[in-house]
Parts: structure tokens; sequence; C-alpha cells
């Protein structure tokens, strides 16, 4: 049952178009929530959060259903047409109000402030300006908001790494939507200014052969509150 209403803000000019990714993403990102057990990342990622969110990269919406009933709001960006399309059929369905909203990371279309926490889920491997985009979940975020992430990047060792760093300046992020392997999410948040707080390395999957995209990081930071705390 949905508490509050499900709204899309419209249909604004597209600022990103990968219309046959987003299908291939959508048909796989469904199918690794059971086979690679991200949806229980998912769950161990949103656990504990209240008040007004807002999802930066909200892709076709796997995340909507694992937030919890203290969510007063979820506020979902997503600058991909199919996928946001997806995702707010996920809303629907969702136990939160969700508000899909067309635009990029780099230029949230939000108020100064307004949010208790920001979510990126998957998304900074793809945003096309990281420091920028990270500028902009600070001024979006309260003083001492926090921030869940879980991303992939940089990791395996010198060989794994020389082969992202190898696909990097290669045809990667033109087939996979201008997903990047090689970015390194922690010291991004750290140099954004970000206070870090617990996070855990992880490989997804956990048996089998390694990818390229396999090395993952979960946790938390916060934006500094008054004093700089």
């Amino acid at each position: 049952m949905v508490r509050g209403p499900v709204r899309d803000r419209g249909t604004a000019r597209d600022a990103v178009r990968h219309p046959l990714f987003a299908r291939c993403y959508a048909r796989a990102g469904t199918r690794a929530e059971t086979r690679l057990g991200i949806g229980r990342v998912r769950e161990r990622l949103l656990a504990g959060l209240s008040g007004r969110v807002i999802e930066i990269g909200a892709g076709n919406g796997l995340n909507f259903a694992h937030y919890p009933a203290a969510v007063s709001e979820v506020v979902a960006i997503e600058p991909e047409r199919l996928l946001r399309r997806l995702a707010l059929e996920a809303a629907v369905r969702a136990e939160v109000p969700v508000d899909m909203v067309p635009g990029v990371a780099e230029a949230l279309p939000v108020k100064g402030e307004a949010f208790d926490a920001a979510v990126f889920s998957l998304v900074l491997c793809s945003v096309r300006d990281l420091p920028r985009a990270l500028a902009e979940v600070r001024r979006v975020l309260r003083p001492g908001g926090q921030v869940r992430f879980f991303e992939h990047g940089l990791g395996g060792g010198r060989a794994m790494n020389l082969a992202q760093r190898a696909l990097d300046r290669t045809l990667w992020p033109a087939v996979a939507g201008g997903c990047h392997l090689s970015r390194e999410p922690v010291a991004a948040l750290r140099s954004a200014g970000f206070t870090l707080g617990p996070y855990r390395r992880m490989r997804l999957p956990e048996r089998g052969p390694a990818l390229p995209v396999s090395y993952c990081v979960l946790g938390t930071a916060w934006r500094p509150g008054p004093g700089g705390r």
C-alpha cells in the first residue's frame, strides 16, 4: 500500500540518454537482486533511515521496496527516461511516498539543506563530474545529515587495477552508460569534505570469478555539523 502520493515532476528534457544500456541494466539489475544478493545489501544500506531522503540516480527503483517506514519522503533523482519510467512503476508499490524527479547529480533541482539523508547506490561510477556531484549533495543535506552509499570501484590488486583503468580509457564507459570501473568512492567522499563513518568492502559475487565490477563498498558518511562535527 502506498503511503502518500507518488509523483513524477514532469518531463523536462533529459540530460542523459542511454536507452539500450537502460534496458540491459533493468533486466540484469532485477536478476542480480537475488543471484548476487544485492537485495540484502540494499536492506543494510537503508536500514534505520528516517525523515526526508534524496536518492541520487535511482535507476529503475530497486531501492524503493527497502526504505523503512520512518522515512517520510523519498525524492528520487534519475536522468535517464526509461529508467525513470520503470522507477515510477516501482514507486507505486513502495511503502513510503516517492517523488520522481528528472535531473542530474551535478545540478540537483532541490533546495539547499532540505534533506536528512542522501543515498548513493551504484551511481557514483557514472556521474560525469564526481566532485561537483558530491558538492551538490553537501548543499542539499542538512548539517549533520548522513550519506548512505553502496558503490563499486577500484579493487582486486595490481593486475585487476590495470585492467579496470584500461577499460575506463577505452570501451567500457561507452557501452556501460558512462560507468567507470576505477573510481574510489570512499576517497572521493573524504575529499568532498564528508566525515566517513563505518564502511565495509565486499566482493560481489562472493564466490566464483572476480570481475572488474565486483569490488564494492557499503558504508555511511556525514555532512559535518556545527563546529565541523
